[in-house]
């Protein structure tokens, strides 16, 4: 493989996000695989879609996870790349043809068999979406890996870099790029590329999305169970919305090994107090996202608390377009200036959380030691504001409501501490908070709110999945313009010499903090909670956790 695998396991990695949590229903104590209660898992929000094509968020892919696999995984409880539905990969010395060697005796939940046309199916399905489909709130990833698509319907939309997928024989599928990218191989992991039954994407193009960008009405199937069909250890069997929950159910027929509770429930309980009560009075096994200063105190009491390893950014954004006062860098630099970072780290955060300097964690390799923090300065945010000419500045601030991600335990508090901070200076505020999913995702992304709270944990191993993300080329969500940072960040994802695009890596950080298109904040270790009686998944730094190999003890 031209890219070394090895190279992916350097780097510790640690969530993609999602906040859930077990609970148990019953009261009697099942066995392994007897099937006795449900493992039911708790969310901190609800999932958007059943089809995680569409979708960008760790409340989806944490229930999608369980149901579909992608050609490449990775290994439990670690971010080395590992095989998933492709026993092997590897790619042409210019890294534009990766060849799967696929597995044999694989089915589809639906029945339907596993192969290389299959994998094709997905990937030309993907490749020829358009009218709503082409907008990023629906096809996010695809976007972000293969750029446009085969018939572009926005002149913003670049050219695309997927050039075709071919089935060689049965169990050898070949994609091919115009052009090398540090989004590959890790792409091809990501959970929305997952591979679907080509008999249910026979049925997904009879219930399409509609509507405009800032209001999406997503496919009839997705929001329901009974059309989705992927080859994972369970199969979706039920999405009860009025409840909240979603259940499914043990594949019988799984490839790999079986899994050893015949339920998995996924319940949105979305307060982290009403998670850690229902934990601590025994109606559930587990969470995630465990709020800093319930920690120690799980712990002592008896649960298993496990801490990931960081692998996060936790950021404040500007959308330039927004609010025209933001086009000035002193403006920018004074809001910088305002926020007090470490008062957000040491009081919201969990033990090992660091103030962040740039728009990757220190713990991926190209993070540039030559950047230095913005310092906390009141008289300078004044100072600049002056310079600026900018007075009674009035900023529409969005942050997310009944939600808790890896990056951000307590969006509403945090958001508090950035308002004082702001009316500190002179700024006023006016708060616009929103519902995780849809509204926040949509709004944000397309370019509504002039500041807002955000973060990204790592889908994989590599730079470019952080800073390649934003800053690659203009997007709404930031809404700025500087073809020195398009250049520096498209420079080093195109370097297919992984030595020499770390050093790429480096400097367009540089750059990227030279123009500041919005503020790093922090890094942070997340935790999650198991009850005394759960044996509980490998935990995952990517925060991908395979709820097939949970039990009761």
């Amino acid at each position: 493989m031209r890219i070394s695998r090895s190279r992916v396991a350097k780097t510790i990695a640690a969530t993609l996000a999602v906040g859930v949590i077990v609970t148990a229903c019953g009261s009697e104590r099942g066995q392994e695989g007897d099937g006795g209660k449900p493992f039911v898992f708790g969310a901190a929000g609800d999932p958007r879609s059943l089809d995680p094509s569409l979708a960008s968020d760790g409340e989806t892919f944490r229930v999608t996870r369980q149901a579909f696999e992608a050609l490449i995984e990775h290994e439990p409880g670690g971010s080395e790349m590992a095989p998933g539905l492709a026993e092997k990969w590897s790619s042409n010395d210019a890294g534009t043809e990766w060849t799967f060697n696929l597995r044999k005796d694989v089915k589809f939940h639906d029945g339907e068999d596993f192969n290389a046309a299959a994998v094709c199916a997905n990937y030309d399905r993907w490749y020829n979406w358009k009218g709503v489909y082409q907008f990023d709130a629906i096809s996010y990833y695809w976007q972000k890996v293969f750029d446009g698509f085969a018939e572009n319907e926005n002149e913003e939309l670049p050219e695309s870099n997927y050039a075709g997928c071919e089935a060689k024989d049965d169990h050898t599928a070949v994609i091919k790029v115009n052009k090398a990218t540090a989004n590959l191989p890790g792409g091809f992991s990501l959970q929305a590329f997952a591979i679907h039954s080509p008999k249910a994407i026979a049925a997904y193009e009879k219930d399409k999305p509609s509507g405009a960008a800032d209001a999406i009405n997503y496919p009839k199937y997705t929001q329901e169970a009974g059309t989705v069909a992927g080859t994972g250890p369970f199969r979706i069997a039920k999405w009860n919305k009025g409840n909240k929950e979603i259940t499914l159910e043990k594949f019988d027929d799984y490839w790999g090994d079986k899994a050893k509770v015949d339920k998995l429930v996924f319940r949105t309980i979305d307060t982290e107090d009403g998670r850690r009560q229902a934990l601590q009075a025994g109606n559930i096994q587990g969470y995630d996202l465990v709020a800093p200063g319930d920690v120690k105190k799980l712990a002592d009491q008896g649960f298993q608390v496990p801490v990931r390893d960081v692998f996060n950014i936790f950021y404040l954004a500007f959308t330039e377009e927004q609010n025209k006062a933001f086009a000035d860098k002193k403006v920018r630099m004074a809001i910088a200036h305002a926020i007090d970072k470490e008062n957000i780290v040491n009081n919201q955060l969990p033990d090992g959380g660091k103030v962040a300097t740039q728009f990757m964690p220190d713990t991926i390799e190209g993070y540039s030691e030559k950047i230095q923090p913005i310092k906390h300065d009141p008289a300078q945010s004044k100072k600049l504001l002056d310079e600026a000419g900018v007075k009674n500045l009035k900023i529409d601030f969005c942050y997310p409501t009944e939600v808790t991600r890896p990056y951000m335990p307590a969006p509403a508090d945090i958001f508090q501490i950035m308002k004082s901070d702001l009316e500190g200076v002179g700024i006023k505020v006016n708060p616009k908070p929103m519902k995780w999913n849809p509204d926040y995702i949509e709004t944000t992304r397309d370019g509504k709110c002039g500041l807002y709270l955000l973060g990204w944990t790592g889908d994989f191993n590599d730079g470019y999945n952080f800073i390649g993300t934003w800053f690659g080329g203009y997007q709404k969500e930031w809404g700025f313009r500087d073809n020195t940072v398009f250049k520096a960040v498209k420079a080093a994802g195109a370097e297919p010499d992984v030595a020499k695009r770390v050093e790429l890596y480096k400097k367009a950080n540089e750059v990227i903090m030279d123009y500041l298109p919005g503020i790093p904040i922090s890094s942070s270790p997340p935790s999650i909670a198991f009850g005394k009686d759960v044996n509980p998944p490998k935990v995952s730094p990517l925060t991908q956790e395979n709820f097939a190999e949970a039990s009761f003890k």
